[in-house]
């Protein structure tokens, strides 16, 4: 509905043509770690960003935020898959006043800025701004995020303002439409991580105690981020902005890391080994694959028969079984000695993940088993 303007933008030109990828050693320093020890490792790597000005915020979003045919991506007014019932230009449509939808674009903090007392550098880090109409970025104000029950006023793309039905709150909230609430949530997991020990004088919100959030928040963020899964938008977005603030998005990179900070449950293994064979005492396998990534087995032993080795328990240690091995992932054997010969051996092997609570086995399916006879 728009006329389309083009102008050349200097301070632009060169992240235009430019193709960022994560730098091979940016997560290095988060191995091994859970919990608030992976989230404060992550936060150094991602703290003292490049800032910018509010009116490069503007000039951003020409990368940023465009689609391939020159529109503002406009999470509030978008209709994926269907048509919008108004789209804006990057040059001309710019807010300005408005009086109703499809007025103008403007630069939405979906992070209030009011719940960080429109600080630095939170009022320009680019990971929470984004280009949005002007009257539904009004009318979200500076309420929370949530799932509507009975809407008070929907927006044409159907983002909804209303009391909230998800359990733990029921104030107002604002509720964006299904395809953006991973988008929004990951924002969220990426500013709780960014200012992570940086917001003790924020004033919050009823859906955040400074930059974390709230017990009913972070379970519906983290539903949201499993529900609508990390978009091409997303990853072109991420590249781009580091390209402008020198930082990343830690949640778009690797969506695997926030279970890994914030999840209520730990996360087994999602396969098992493959080709488990034995050479005499000697086992070998290659490493299990998958979304989540085992972070070693437990080989056990038996001489009686399959059904006679033990199934481990969540959160138990390698050492509490007889006859077992602890194998790092990575080395896929390991030697069994002093084993009598004539003899049948049987061997089973379980894939583990370390969490903060314990090791967490992958006990179901089919177990990778041998037999071998010395």
């Amino acid at each position: 509905m728009h006329k389309k303007l083009f102008f050349f933008i200097p301070f632009l030109f060169f992240t235009l043509f430019g193709i960022s990828q994560i730098p091979s050693t940016y997560y290095k320093s988060i191995e091994n770690k859970r919990g608030t020890e992976l989230q404060q490792a992550l936060h150094e790597i991602i703290d003292n960003h490049n800032r910018l000005t509010y009116s490069e915020v503007w000039s951003a979003f020409y990368t940023t935020d465009r689609k391939l045919n020159g529109d503002i991506w406009d999470i509030y007014s978008d209709v994926p898959g269907g048509t919008p019932a108004y789209t804006y230009d990057y040059n001309s449509d710019q807010c300005g006043n408005y009086s109703g939808e499809s007025s103008c674009y403007n630069r939405e903090h979906s992070f209030p800025k009011s719940w960080f007392n429109d600080q630095s550098p939170m009022y320009t880090d680019l990971f929470h701004l984004y280009p949005t109409d002007g009257y539904v970025n009004g009318k979200r104000g500076n309420y929370p995020l949530g799932e509507v029950g009975i809407a008070s006023w929907t927006s044409t793309n159907g983002s909804k303002v209303g009391s909230c039905d998800y359990p733990g709150y029921s104030g107002t909230v604002f509720e964006p439409i299904d395809e953006y609430k991973g988008d929004l949530a990951r924002t969220y997991f990426y500013m709780a991580t960014r200012y992570f020990n940086e917001d003790s004088n924020w004033p919050g919100s009823p859906m955040v105690d400074g930059a974390q959030p709230k017990e009913w928040a972070m379970n519906m963020l983290l539903e949201w981020s499993a529900e609508d899964p990390v978009s091409q938008k997303e990853i072109d977005r991420n590249n781009e902005i580091f390209e402008l603030q020198g930082n990343r998005n830690p949640f778009i990179d690797h969506p695997e890391y926030i279970l890994y900070v914030w999840g209520n449950e730990a996360l087994e293994p999602s396969n098992h080994v493959s080709n488990f064979t034995g050479n005499f005492i000697k086992l070998e396998w290659k490493d299990a694959t998958g979304e989540v990534i085992p972070d070693g087995y437990l080989v056990l032993m038996n001489d009686e028969g399959f059904d006679q080795i033990p199934t481990p328990k969540k959160g138990t240690l390698p050492n509490s079984y007889p006859n077992s091995k602890d194998v790092e992932i990575g080395i896929q054997h390991c030697i069994f000695g002093n084993l009598e010969r004539n003899r049948d051996y049987y061997f089973k092997i379980y894939s583990y993940t370390k969490t903060i609570n314990g090791l967490v086995y992958k006990t179901d399916g089919q177990i990778p088993r041998i037999k071998k006879t010395l």
